[in-house]
């Protein structure tokens, strides 16, 4: 078990928003119950994802000034964690929803970004849909063309890995115009139909790879660059999925052990000081990564312009831990745990996962390692 920040840490949700954590919890326990069907039948969670709405969540992520409360980031983190938890799948199409949503209100111009904001309320879906089949990390770096045509842009092409876009009212998607990357809201047609990948882990979240056939991106919907960016849920709260798989992973791997007996000695295998060495260092991990976790999000509060940087240290911190603690699971779990009817095996796929997620690990490292040895580039004279 892992130490919790106390409820007045500067870096823990804000007093008068932990009631909004309860309520995450409060709807965890129920959503656990469902968590192995739905990765079984690849199914979406979209009760929970109903109830998550019911209980006023989604509408409190809004700025205040659009009928939210302007939930910080630190709150919105500790949501997602429990119930990443619960079930990863369902916290996962959630982060999407809501950061598509955000996007669209927080980078269009004042009357489209009420009509965002108005949409969510009523409880329609919002899909994320940046990522293209050949652009690896840089989802923010479409190299698909959008042309001119009456009304607006026509985009023929395809994004992929976009959870839960089945059910989705309103998709935040990328194109490059007259050579820029560009923003749009685009409400799906005929022309916007969807290819089944069954992914390996996090499979309740149905995320397909989308195909545009001479999709039109209205000229209304484009979202006017952003003057002063500003921090975004997807960005912050990647790290917080990877937190609640590996909080899982953990509690898992604790039952097995105090349970399961060696039977040259009759002692619980938690007895075992091998394995008590590798749990502290896991904790001790898990801890870190946490920390990591809530500062960037704190530093999102603050608008800091630190925030993408830290972001980029939190999430392969936090998708290692998960990983790492599956794995161990797993070892402590032995055979049975290696079977289709055991939550580990569910868990050790579902941890994998945030490891690929763009920014992927990799490309996280290359970023750290690179501007932590080289100079950074002369300044423009322009």
């Amino acid at each position: 078990m892992t130490m919790p920040l106390p409820d007045d840490h500067p870096l823990a949700p804000p007093p008068h928003e932990q009631s909004w954590v309860r309520v995450a919890q409060d709807l965890a326990a129920g959503f656990a119950t469902k968590t192995d069907e739905y990765d079984r039948t690849a199914e979406l969670p979209v009760e929970n994802l109903r109830a998550l709405h019911a209980s006023g969540l989604d509408q409190a992520t809004l700025p205040r000034e659009f009928g939210g409360q302007s939930l910080s980031y630190r709150t919105v983190g500790a949501v997602l964690r429990v119930l990443s938890a619960a079930d990863p799948s369902t916290a996962c199409v959630w982060l999407m929803h809501i950061g598509a949503a955000e996007g669209l209100v927080q980078h269009s111009t004042p009357d489209v970004a009420r009509y965002y904001a108005d949409e969510l309320i009523a409880g329609r879906r919002f899909a994320n849909a940046l990522s293209e089949p050949t652009g690896g990390n840089q989802f923010l770096t479409p190299q698909q063309v959008a042309e001119p045509v009456d009304g607006g842009y026509r985009l023929t092409g395809a994004k992929r890995f976009v959870s839960g876009c089945e059910i989705a009212d309103h998709f935040l998607i990328n194109a490059l115009v007259d050579g820029e990357p560009t923003l749009f809201g685009l409400e799906p047609d005929h022309t916007v139909t969807f290819q089944p990948q069954d992914t390996l882990g996090l499979r309740a979240t149905r995320s397909h790879l989308i195909t545009l056939d001479h999709t039109v991106l209205r000229t209304d919907r484009r979202c006017p660059p952003a003057e002063h960016p500003k921090p975004n849920h997807i960005a912050g709260g990647l790290a917080y999925l990877s937190l609640g798989i590996a909080d899982t992973a953990l509690n898992t791997l604790i039952d097995y052990a105090r349970t399961r007996t060696l039977p040259t000695t009759g002692n619980p295998l938690a007895a075992e000081q091998h394995l008590q060495f590798e749990v502290a260092d896991a904790v001790l991990r898990l801890e870190a990564a946490a920390l990591t976790a809530h500062h960037t999000a704190w530093l999102a509060d603050q608008n800091s312009p630190q925030f993408l940087p830290s972001a980029v240290r939190a999430k392969p911190t936090a998708n290692r831990a998960a990983r790492d603690i599956a794995q161990l699971c797993l070892q402590v779990g032995g055979g049975s745990g290696f079977v289709s009817t055991s939550p580990i095996q569910r868990i050790f796929r579902d941890a994998q996962t945030g490891w690929l997620m763009a920014h992927s690990v990799e490309f996280c490292l290359n970023h750290i390692g690179t501007t932590t040895l080289l100079p950074p580039p002369p300044a423009s004279s322009d």
